[in-house]
């Protein structure tokens, strides 16, 4: 079975490239983080006609969650917002000033489903996305804190840390300085901070992998975000802050972990995230991920070689 995470950066802006995407690397399912819709302008149909289900949890014109999974899948038990109840709504007509919103508990952030394959093992997934944070010390900053300790709250008191549970999504935390193109340029910011880095360490203590590091824990220079702005993905200017956390009874049927940065380029208009990938017991469909091809190209442009 193939899970991916994947920061679309709009739904509705990026749909084209999802359907590239799932025909290029037929995942069983799909976690997707800031889908930027209501539930009502979910697209349904696109996905039904790519052979998907999907359930989406949004609040209009930012943020959203959502959750993908290939027909004949049993997908129940949802959970959304921690259980914290309903959220807000950001769409058309909203007030201008929830943009300026710092507190992310009545945003959707959360969706959280029991995945049952046909004549396989029941799971749930996760799909998180956690605030960014803007300024480091700043209400924005704070908030994303109290969002981090909401999430382990929610795993102490409603989870087991023996049950088949993986966590996937964009949490804006890049977990270490080798994480990143270059920590003294992002030192002192969001994403690297050691409150942030010790929030995400909190997620790992209470019984997740980090599955990319576990798996491939020599390799430097591979991203999953890099601004649009100034050629930084041509440099491999980059962060790798979209993550696959599995607790241990999932984990051991890892067989594979990779980033494709092939899906971060050329059109439709790409996300400025790529897709995190993750194979549980035997090989999904081969696709090139593009960092050998790359590698050449990025070092003759003073960029940072992926390892």
């Amino acid at each position: 079975m193939r899970i991916a995470t994947w920061n679309v950066n709009s739904m509705k802006a990026r749909l084209e490239k999802i359907e590239w995407w799932l025909d290029r690397a037929a995942p069983d399912v799909l976690l997707m983080q800031e889908t930027k819709l209501s539930d009502g302008d979910a697209p349904l149909m696109t996905f039904q006609m790519a052979g998907y289900q999907l359930v989406h949890h949004g609040e209009g014109r930012w943020n959203g969650v959502a959750i993908a999974a290939r027909e004949g899948i049993t997908l129940d038990e949802p959970i959304t917002n921690f259980g914290d109840g309903p959220v807000r709504n950001s769409g058309a007509g909203a007030s201008a000033a929830l943009e300026e919103d710092f507190d992310p508990s009545d945003e959707a952030r959360m969706l959280s489903l029991r995945v049952s394959p046909p004549g396989g093992d029941t799971f749930r997934v996760v799909t998180l996305y956690a605030p960014n944070g803007r300024v480091v010390g700043s209400p924005f900053y704070e908030g994303k804190l109290r969002w981090f300790a909401r999430a382990r709250r929610w795993l102490d008191e409603t989870r087991d840390k023996n049950e088949s549970l993986l966590i996937g999504g964009d949490l804006n935390v890049a977990p270490a300085d080798v994480d990143v193109w270059d920590a003294r340029a992002v030192h002192g910011g969001t994403h690297v901070s050691e409150q942030e880095r010790e929030a995400f360490r909190k997620l790992l203590e209470w019984g997740l992998r980090d599955e990319f590091r576990e798996r491939q824990p020599d390799v430097r220079g591979r991203f999953t975000w890099w601004d649009y702005r100034a050629g930084n993905f041509h440099k491999n200017f980059g962060m790798r802050i979209d993550h696959l956390l599995p607790t241990a009874s999932l984990g051991k049927r890892v067989l594979t972990v990779e980033i494709d940065r092939e899906a971060r380029k050329g059109k439709p208009i790409p996300s400025d995230h790529a897709p995190l990938v993750l194979d549980l017991d035997e090989p999904g469909k081969p696709f090139d991920p593009g960092w050998a091809d790359a590698e050449g190209r990025i070092v003759a442009r003073g960029g940072i070689r992926p390892t």
